[in-house]
């Protein structure tokens, strides 16, 4: 069965096109000709050195849940076991400076990095932020290959996208598709989620992995999949790139992501909430504690305040609300918008640091 999206695809609309590559500032190489036929092989060539392979020795690693535990339930794609393997992505060579995911290096005793022709080189941990499963590791400098970072706000549902991992113990792997979705949440991998949904395959030991765009430039870094099995690939998710350099330039200036809260609570409006708070909006997060001195109350939120966007993007639930404001930093300012007494209001709140929040 012909899969519309993948290279076929690509060929048969440079050959009906060229307007239409020219207008997608697709680089000529891409379309080189291979005994006649165009090529993604220039991509891989590009961006193979940059992708490599990280083994990790644990002896607290819980392979049950980092394999999914149920049928159809989010899977990372890191290849599960007291030994374990995953990818990384060089982004910084001559600071030998990897970025993968934090579900790739949880737990590890030891941190072992294999490089494009099998040089493997001992890795340490620079710092890690479980939330949005991004983890940085560094590696002494010989030699290394960075892959250059894409304005990730620029893609679009449809956009092709290629990624390229290492599957233990397949070896170096790359496979196409598109952009099948964008701001994807409530997926399971990551507390805080934004993902890029994608349906070009990624495998067990994909995990931290780069996704890339036609120019070879890294647009996301595969996290995990949702499919019925560890042999079905399933549907991919990635973190996009602009928020993936997000985290790494906190972890590099402070260790960690330094995390704010507005000093509230929310929950899902069950019907004893909507009759206790008379309620007209049945559905979306509402707020239903504010900490007096918070952020919160200084913004002027209330109880009952119905959530119905943040950042201007909609709320289906308590949990993507969760996940939306665990992307804004300390220091940063959150537009909500609210439903009170049926009018939309919006509001603006800048986060406070956790243990001012707490000490309230």
């Amino acid at each position: 069965m012909n899969r519309m999206f993948g290279l076929p695809a690509l060929v048969l609309a440079g050959a009906m096109s060229g307007l239409v590559l020219a207008q997608a500032e697709v680089p000529l190489s891409i379309l080189e000709q291979a005994g006649g036929l165009p090529t993604l092989a220039p991509v891989f060539a590009k961006v193979s050195p940059s992708v490599v392979s990280i083994k990790i020795d644990s002896h607290t690693f819980d392979a049950q849940k980092a394999a999914g535990k149920n049928r159809g339930s989010p899977k990372p794609a890191t290849q599960a076991g007291e030994t374990r393997a995953g990818s990384g992505v060089i982004f910084d060579g001559p600071r030998g400076l990897i970025i993968t995911n934090n579900h790739v290096i949880e737990h590890a005793d030891e941190i072992a990095v294999t490089v494009i022709r099998g040089r493997r080189l001992p890795a340490t941990l620079v710092g890690a932020d479980p939330e949005t499963d991004v983890a940085v590791i560094k590696v002494q400098p010989e030699d290394l290959t960075a892959i250059p970072f894409s304005d990730s706000d620029r893609l679009r549902i449809g956009d092709f996208v290629i990624t390229i991992g290492i599957p233990f113990p397949i070896g170096r792997t790359m496979t196409s598709g598109i952009v099948s979705a964008l701001h994807r949440s409530n997926v399971g991998i990551a507390r805080a989620e934004d993902l890029i949904q994608t349906d070009a395959s990624i495998y067990p030991g994909d995990s931290g992995g780069a996704l890339v765009n036609l120019r070879g430039e890294l647009v996301g870094i595969n996290a995990g999949y949702v499919g019925p099995s560890n042999t079905n690939s399933g549907v991919g998710f990635a973190i996009p790139s602009n928020l993936a350099r997000k985290v790494v330039d906190q972890i590099l200036a402070h260790g960690g992501v330094r995390r704010g809260m507005l000093g509230m609570s929310y929950a899902d409006p069950k019907a004893s909430l909507i009759r206790g708070m008379k309620l007209t909006v049945s559905r979306r997060p509402v707020i239903d504690k504010v900490d007096a001195g918070s952020a919160a109350e200084r913004a002027g939120l209330k109880t009952g305040d119905v959530v119905i966007a943040v950042d201007g993007a909609a709320v289906r639930d308590a949990d993507e609300l969760q996940s939306k404001l665990g992307l804004d930093w300390l220091g940063d300012t959150v537009e909500l918008t609210v439903s009170r007494a049926g009018q939309s209001i919006v509001i603006h709140a800048a986060m406070e640091e956790l243990r001012r929040a707490r000490s309230k």
